[in-house]
């Protein structure tokens, strides 16, 4: 079961940052492999957080794939959390959490932890998934910078 971890720093607001990740409707238009979104719910919890519950097209080579989610925005602490609802993973988890710097900028970190199903779509991301991870964050970076100019 694959997981990746990365934390960076970012000349942007912890804010911006995780208002660019929570709005998972705009992924298909900047990161890698999503062919389609949809937002199927979102509602307030009285604990101050968000409940989304979303479904997001994978298209890698042959495989198409859609897989939902339930996503858990938390703006008071800057943390996003997802778990996985139905679709070709075994498993999949992922967290986001953003923290504003003295010096300015933000620190972001990145965890995912998924297994697909499917045998031959595992090994083949295997394969390839650490890149296929970075390729992930820099597209997130590439996005802060068209949203909010490059710093």
């Amino acid at each position: 079961m694959p997981t990746h971890s990365e934390t960076r720093v970012m000349p942007y607001t912890a804010r911006q940052m995780y208002d660019l990740v929570a709005d998972v409707g705009r992924y298909p238009e900047f990161l890698p492999w999503t062919a389609a979104a949809r937002i199927r719910s979102r509602k307030p919890r009285p604990d101050g957080a968000e409940v989304m519950e979303a479904d997001l097209v994978i298209s890698f080579k042959v495989f198409r794939e859609r897989f939902g989610s339930r996503v858990v925005l938390w703006p008071a602490e800057s943390r996003i959390d997802t778990e996985y609802l139905d679709g070709p993973f075994h498993h999949m988890r992922s967290n986001w959490a953003f923290q504003d710097r003295e010096e300015g900028g933000c620190e972001v970190s990145f965890f995912v932890d998924f297994a697909f199903r499917n045998a031959i779509l595992q090994k083949l991301i295997g394969v390839v998934f650490d890149e296929a991870m970075h390729r992930v964050v820099r597209a997130f970076e590439e996005r802060a910078k068209v949203l909010y100019g490059p710093v």
